[in-house]
């Protein structure tokens, strides 16, 4: 058994006639089994469209793909035995129960009657439903159908569990539902392909995470390293009086590593890239002590990963520039 989850080579998706639309262009992807991987991007980066090219849902125009070394293209069969996917809005009937949404999906994949009610049971205990268990899911709040949708893509343990932007519309506490269970699932052995275009959940979540522009990866690796893309850390300082920040930008500049501090003249803010962020700022506050510089304020601070994506996925990534490769 392959220790990737999931693996992609040069997938190529066009949406309609010439010109029509490249949804995905040269697009590769490797998923180490067991882990949760998020795919990021902008809406129509991809992302959806890889999702359904590797669930077997659409065929790719060009590539290969397998998933838990089964062959996308040639063995869809076997693929849709080893997965499940949850999308981008509940798929559950709502007329049903939250118990009788499960025995049915339950029934569809075959399973006897004692054991989908029995599965069924087990799901609603998993994702906090069992008190909601016998009411329509029509009445159930955006989180729960959310649960009970996920829970509906495990009545047969799938090895590979895509989720399509799971959490959209969702408000906090049930997001943090929706994360709690998929944490869950990763640690009973589950591998977990997530598209989201929240920044937070694919830095809660995501061992990994491939930035999607334009339909290919233009950058991949964990959250910190796509963070440490655009500088590392920073440290930044507010003058107090606008005729001092030149002054002030010239001697926070011998800190910082090398390159040229950023300066917003409207906020008074100058910012410089620095190695040792400690060092560094014990280092500004000694020297604007000592030359008679007053600030506002004065600390250091990290790249986010909105930042880094913000970064990556901008006139660089989409115009086609070589995949930034980000050592683990």
């Amino acid at each position: 058994m392959t220790d990737h989850a999931i693996a992609a080579e040069g997938l190529r998706k066009r949406y309609g006639g010439s010109p029509g639309h490249q949804a995905l262009d040269g697009l590769d992807l490797t998923v180490p089994a067991g882990t949760v991987y998020g795919l990021l991007g902008p809406n129509g980066a991809g992302k959806t469209t890889t999702v359904r090219a590797l669930a077997t849902l659409l065929r790719y125009d060009a590539g290969r793909a397998t998933v838990r070394g089964h062959d996308v293209a040639r063995r869809p069969e076997r693929v849709r035995e080893v997965i499940g996917l949850t999308g981008q809005y509940a798929a559950v009937d709502e007329l049903l129960s939250g118990r009788q949404n499960l025995v049915m999906f339950g029934r569809l994949f075959k399973l006897g009657p004692r054991t989908a009610r029995r599965r069924a049971d087990e799901l609603l205990e998993r994702f906090g439903l069992t008190e909601a268990a016998g009411r329509n899911a029509g009445q159930y709040s955006g989180g729960m159908r959310r649960r009970l949708d996920l829970a509906a893509s495990l009545v047969r343990t799938p090895e590979v569990l895509f989720l399509d932007e799971p959490t959209t519309g969702l408000d906090p506490r049930s997001r943090n539902q929706v994360w709690d269970a998929v944490r869950s699932l990763v640690a009973s052995g589950t591998t977990v392909l997530l598209t989201t275009q929240y920044l937070e959940e694919a830095d809660q979540l995501a061992e990994r995470i491939a930035v999607i522009d334009a339909g290919r990866v233009v950058a991949e690796g964990t959250p910190d390293t796509l963070k440490g893309l655009i500088g590392g850390d920073r440290v930044e300082v507010v003058a107090r009086h606008r005729d001092q920040l030149a002054a002030v930008a010239a001697l926070v500049a011998r800190v910082g590593d090398g390159r040229p501090p950023e300066i917003d003249t409207d906020t008074r803010r100058v910012s410089v890239a620095v190695r040792d962020r400690v060092t560094a700022l014990t280092d500004v506050v000694a020297a604007l002590r000592g030359a008679g510089l007053a600030v506002e304020d004065i600390g250091t601070r990290r790249p986010t990963l909105d930042e880094a994506f913000l970064h990556l996925t901008g006139e660089r990534g989409r115009h086609g520039a070589a995949r930034a490769e980000v050592a683990a």
